[in-house]
């Protein structure tokens, strides 16, 4: 008997979501072909005012938008479905960014004779790896190592060599005292502390080249490695992919504070009061199709536990769509990106407010929790954006109401490996289809003067 709307979810439930679009896709089939109607499945349509298209190889059905705003009873089923994978993954955002914290004041506390670059053996380096063998080995204690596939920002190569082992005592000192943290976080703790060989295996697992077909999580340990050695703004990125699309996705942001009036404040001054005094410090997250992004406090240093969901507040993108009255962030540096080429361009379509420059991935948080409207990337001739950069902020500001597209309006491709292939010219994130299509039309208006 074919499946009514009416009873959809009822009926439904019985049946796995992500079978039922394996196997449309396997054999060529659409959901109509199972019985469903009417058709409220589209394909790679994200819960956005417009339907941008895409350009990836990987053919998901999805719930379309206006279906989900009319039946979310209906629909929850697909966002729940990585309930587990959500919490573990936050809880684990938070023991990172715990780790960050530490790691980042013992940097203030000395001079800058001791801030190195991340290309040398430095306390940043330290965090990288510290954090990556941490989110590595826990989620493998909660979901198992052999179902645990990770795409990565480090690998174990410089970490390996002869003339490493202080570092590498560093990184399995700080892992250790990490990790015996966890039970603060409702995570488990390893039986006895990991040995070196432990903590090379936890960094080493994280070697997938991501891919189209089946599931993997995506991680930046250290997002922002300069806004990190100067006690600036940084991020930890967690996301998970399924099938080529990004599923959940989870940012750590231990110096943005949860008030955002705070950010009148220059970032350095920002990061080196004391805590209390500002509460400094969120994780904010989303799971596709539910339909919102939440933002927890991180846990202080005198709370004993976290309890799920920790005083998590929902997030949305600022309503703001008239220009004149946006915001735009951009990357603090120029290394990568064209600062002259975005500033034109927010000046063609009205803007007028200076830019917020911050670094790292923390600008999909300011876009998500409505600190500002735009978030431009041009990058330089012969760079390649990476997938740990955008996925975890993808997820983020579309579920919080925003858009995000390359400069041609396709939607970003995570299907192709490490890197985000095929990108037309940029990435545009917005708070809204209004803003993002006057950025779109200004930019084709203007690249051909260009000199990226």
């Amino acid at each position: 008997m074919p499946i009514s709307f009416p009873n959809f979810a009822v009926q439904i439930l019985h049946l796995r979501a992500s079978s039922l679009t394996t196997t449309a896709r396997e054999i060529n089939r659409t959901p109509r072909d199972f019985g469903i109607s009417p058709p409220i499945f589209r394909t790679n349509l994200r819960p956005n005012s417009v339907n941008y298209s895409s350009r990836c190889n990987c053919r998901q059905t999805i719930f379309s938008a206006e279906a989900a705003r009319d039946y979310d009873d209906q629909l929850k089923f697909e966002s729940e479905s990585y309930s587990d994978e959500l919490e573990v993954a936050v809880k684990a955002v938070h023991l990172a960014s715990l780790l960050c914290q530490r790691v980042q004041e013992s940097l203030i506390a000395k001079s800058d004779d001791h801030v190195q670059s991340k290309d040398d053996d430095s306390p940043v380096t330290i965090a990288d790896w510290s954090v990556q063998a941490t989110v590595s080995w826990v989620l493998s204690d909660a979901f198992g190592s052999a179902n645990v596939s990770i795409v990565a920002e480090e690998d174990v190569q410089e970490l390996s060599k002869s003339d490493s082992i202080g570092i590498l005592n560093s990184v399995v000192k700080t892992v250790n005292q990490c990790l015996a943290e966890a039970p603060r976080f409702g995570l488990k703790s390893p039986p006895n502390p990991l040995s070196t060989s432990d903590v090379l295996e936890a960094i080493s697992r994280c070697n997938s080249i991501g891919g189209p077909i089946g599931r993997f999580w995506v991680l930046d340990p250290v997002d922002g490695t300069l806004g990190f050695v100067r006690g600036d703004q940084y991020a930890i990125a967690l996301a998970l992919i399924e099938d080529g699309e990004p599923v959940l996705g989870v940012l750590g942001c231990p110096n943005y504070p949860m008030k955002t009036e705070l950010l009148s404040y220059h970032q350095r001054v920002l990061s080196t009061l004391p805590s209390a005094n500002w509460d400094k410090g969120c994780v904010i997250y989303a799971r596709k199709g539910s339909g919102g992004a939440w933002m927890q406090p991180l846990l202080r240093r005198d709370e004993k536990m976290f309890v799920w969901p920790n005083s998590a507040s929902e997030i949305k993108v600022s309503t703001i769509d008239n220009p004149a009255l946006a915001t735009f962030c951009e990357p603090v540096e120029k290394a990568n990106s064209s600062h002259s080429f975005t500033a034109g361009l927010a000046h063609s379509v009205g803007v007028r407010n200076q830019p917020l420059r911050v670094y790292s991935m923390v600008k999909y948080a300011a876009i998500a929790r409505g600190d500002a409207e735009i978030f431009m990337k041009f990058a330089r001739a012969g760079y390649k954006e990476k997938i740990w950069d955008h996925a975890a902020g993808v997820v983020i500001i579309e579920e919080a109401g925003g858009v995000v597209t390359d400069a041609g309006g396709h939607h970003l491709c995570f299907s192709k490996g490490m890197y985000l292939e095929g990108l037309d010219r940029g990435i545009i994130a917005s708070s809204g289809s209004t803003l993002h299509n006057k950025i779109i039309r200004a930019v084709d208006a203007s690249w051909n003067s260009s000199s990226l």
